[in-house]
């Protein structure tokens, strides 16, 4: 059973007399320990879509299911989901670690014995441990987050909202932040992740979902977007200077040369081109390839494009 399953959402607003589409067609599935990110600019509806999912605003039309049950008819399911959205606001910073998990746990349904129990494992888990004890406001903004994520797994859902996860962390915190989200996808939790640092989202992510205007423009995995978009091209950088022969038979066949780097534009050409080169040293051989960002940033140019 997916963990999270969205079908047609849609919902309007009145502003001033005008009725305003924020979202007219949104469908997403998530099955359990995926990656989705779901990404958009400011203003596509991809924040609209997220309150829908969540239970916190009724959808106009479309489902939604969170492991099988409707958030809007069954508040039951909003148990198996949880949320870190907006950064770590789902903490009371005068509370400690320990007091935040087991209020939360409690919250959730769990009763306080069980509560301190899955607190002090997350805690572990987390290295936190040694925090415990300490107002959330005198914590590193690191050790927030990882809080502000365990805090919404203290009561073991199956499904978790991560709203710009690694915001305004050091490079440390941000690795820190990266490996627990791979450990929570592999312990089988579904994760919906939205963020504008399109870096993150690649590396992180099995499949993306990209939104304008209020419908999805286009979704995939990961992987399978970047091939999409990527080139044939090879570039070959070596640890030694070209010789007058070398770069005239490289001419021959058509390799460019440019500031001592080989371009092999077709790919067929590669192994013709090693056999030219050797024996120099190589230091890199790579294939061109189009980063998530570029390709967002294309996909939505052309959206955009069809309304003028």
């Amino acid at each position: 059973m997916n963990a999270l399953e969205a079908y047609n959402l849609k919902k309007t607003y009145r502003q001033r007399k005008v009725v305003v589409e924020a979202v007219k067609d949104v469908s997403l599935t998530i099955a359990p320990g995926e990656v989705l990110a779901f990404l958009g600019p400011n203003g596509a509806g991809k924040t609209t879509s997220i309150k829908m999912m969540a239970g916190l605003i009724r959808p106009d039309g479309g489902s939604v299911r969170i492991v099988g049950s409707d958030p809007h008819r069954n508040p039951a399911a909003l148990q198996k989901m949880g949320a870190v959205l907006e950064g770590n606001r789902n903490l009371y910073w005068r509370l400690t670690p320990e007091e935040n998990l087991a209020y939360f746990g409690v919250l959730k349904g769990l009763n306080h014995q069980e509560a301190h129990k899955s607190g002090m494992g997350l805690l572990d888990r987390f290295g936190l441990m040694a925090k415990r004890r300490t107002p959330v406001q005198q914590l590193s903004r690191g050790m927030q987050q990882k809080l502000a994520i365990a805090v919404a797994l203290v009561h073991q859902p199956q499904l978790l909202l991560l709203d710009e996860p690694t915001l305004g962390l050091d490079v440390e915190a941000t690795v820190d932040v990266k490996v627990l989200v791979r450990e929570i996808a592999a312990s089988g939790c579904a994760i919906l992740l939205t963020t504008h640092q399109l870096a993150i989202a690649e590396e992180l992510s099995d499949r993306v979902a990209i939104i304008l205007k209020g419908e999805i423009l286009a979704e995939s995995s990961t992987q399978d977007l970047i091939r999409q978009f990527s080139g044939t091209a090879y570039k070959i950088e070596i640890d030694a200077v070209l010789d007058k022969s070398r770069l005239i038979a490289l001419a021959a066949i058509g390799v460019d040369v440019r500031e001592g780097i080989i371009w092999v534009t077709k790919q067929e050409l590669l192994y013709q081109v090693l056999d030219i080169l050797k024996p120099l040293p190589l230091q890199r051989v790579e294939k061109e390839a189009a980063d998530l960002t570029e390709i967002f940033l294309k996909l939505i140019k052309e959206g955009r494009s069809t309304d003028v």
